[in-house]
């Protein structure tokens, strides 16, 4: 009799665990179940549509830094199926990804459709019996083989399982998993947008969201009490601030905020090149070098005009002062709004397709070379469902596409 695996879950861990088992032991019956009526959703709207796959990192330690929970659980995964392994497999099907500046990659068709299509062909090539409307409502261990419930009240038995449904919002919603003996990190959103209210502290009606769209290439973030500090790109939206900054603080910080409540102070320099000291030494040369100019006009740090002009009327500079007439006070409020502008946050967005929920089945009882678990025999994982998250930028996707493959590896050699 061949043997058989019930892959659950319908996105990229999912569906990469079961085209590999299927593909590297043929004799096997894979089936995926999907709850939904739509496979690899996240794929589809992934990187505004084009599918960020992983990340031109080829460094397995400095990759593993990239991943706020799960960073050593990953580095021991990655020495099995790697980002060269992912760049290898898209390509050995025909689908060749570029890197962009930021170590970002992608498809070079720019459209995630390609990485669906290739997916769905690798399903069809091995007979992977795809499921869909099939929510698993319970899964048993009794004798040799795995029973699992199913919504409709079906009833369906599997040699194997892998489970890789991704990250549950709510710790209830693991509960089908701790009655297989599993401890659950509690589940906190990760990859999120930080809002503004409507009028803060010293601050009356902050207008900054007014300048939604602009994008500033280059900011420092922290976050005030904490050592939670990033850099990078920094967009300014209607509810508040976002970019890939505000993202991997989130990340990195998302235990602690959500402690918080999600009501903290930020401080955003502008000019991260420069610290509050050596931008003063700097105003002493401008105001030398530019005398004349009218300080509205001539924008000496390459700073959007439109967020430029909001710094100065925060500091209470007119438009017609000039750089010489520049008083000492308002001089000393624009150097703190360029160096270290304080936000009140008070809430979060969740950023698009990007949301990561951090938590899920504990670490310690997974084993990170054949993503079996510790507990129970013949049961493995991949993807989000463990408490793995990494920062936006791929690394999420490259977790999915190792810990997938892994668990087929294994699975499929048995």
């Amino acid at each position: 009799m061949s043997k058989e695996l019930i892959v659950i879950g319908g996105g990229a861990a999912g569906i990469f665990c079961a085209v590999n088992a299927a593909r590297v032991n043929q004799g096997m019956r894979v089936t995926l179940l999907e709850k939904t009526g739509k496979l690899l959703s996240k794929v589809k709207v992934s990187g505004g549509g084009r599918c960020n796959v992983t990340h031109a990192c080829f460094d397995i330690a400095e990759m593993s830094k990239k991943y706020p929970r799960g960073g050593n659980f990953v580095k021991k995964a990655f020495h099995q199926f790697f980002t060269t392994d992912t760049i290898q497999w898209f390509e050995d099907r025909g689908v060749k990804l570029k890197a962009e500046p930021d170590g970002r990659m992608f498809p070079v068709t720019d459209s995630s459709q390609t990485i669906i299509d290739c997916l769905m062909k690798e399903v069809n090539k091995y007979g992977v019996e795809v499921r869909m409307m099939s929510e698993v409502r319970s899964l048993n261990t009794a004798g040799e083989k795995f029973t699992l419930e199913l919504s409709n009240l079906r009833q369906i038995t599997s040699d194997f399982v892998c489970i890789a449904c991704g990250g549950y919002p709510k710790s209830s919603m693991f509960d089908w998993l701790r009655i297989l003996g599993h401890t659950i990190e509690e589940p906190v959103p990760s990859l999120f947008t930080f809002n503004l209210p409507a009028g803060q502290a010293g601050m009356p009606d902050h207008p900054i969201t007014k300048l939604m769209g602009i994008s500033i290439q280059k900011a420092r973030v922290k976050i005030i009490g904490t050592k939670l500090e990033e850099e990078g790109p920094l967009l300014i939206t209607h509810w508040g601030l976002s970019g890939p900054a505000i993202l991997r603080l989130s990340a990195w910080g998302a235990k602690e905020l959500k402690e918080k409540e999600y009501k903290f102070s930020i401080l955003v320099n502008w000019l991260p090149e420069f610290t509050e000291l050596t931008l003063r030494n700097q105003f002493q040369q401008l105001r030398f070098q530019l005398a004349s100019q009218r300080m509205s006009n001539k924008n000496p740090f390459g700073l959007p005009q439109r967020l430029w002009e909001f710094l100065l009327e925060q500091s209470y500079i007119h438009k017609e002062t000039r750089w010489a007439d520049l008083p000492v006070k308002e001089q000393n409020k624009l150097i703190k709004n360029l160096s270290a502008c304080e936000f009140t946050i008070k809430g979060k967005t969740t950023f698009k397709e990007e949301f990561v929920t951090a938590g899920g089945i504990k670490l310690l009882e997974v084993d990170a070379n054949t993503m079996m678990s510790k507990k129970v025999e013949n049961l493995f994982f991949a993807g989000e469902i463990v408490d793995v998250d990494g920062i936006t930028g791929g690394f999420n996707f490259q977790h999915a596409w190792t810990s997938g493959f892994i668990a087929a590896k294994n699975i499929a050699g048995i």
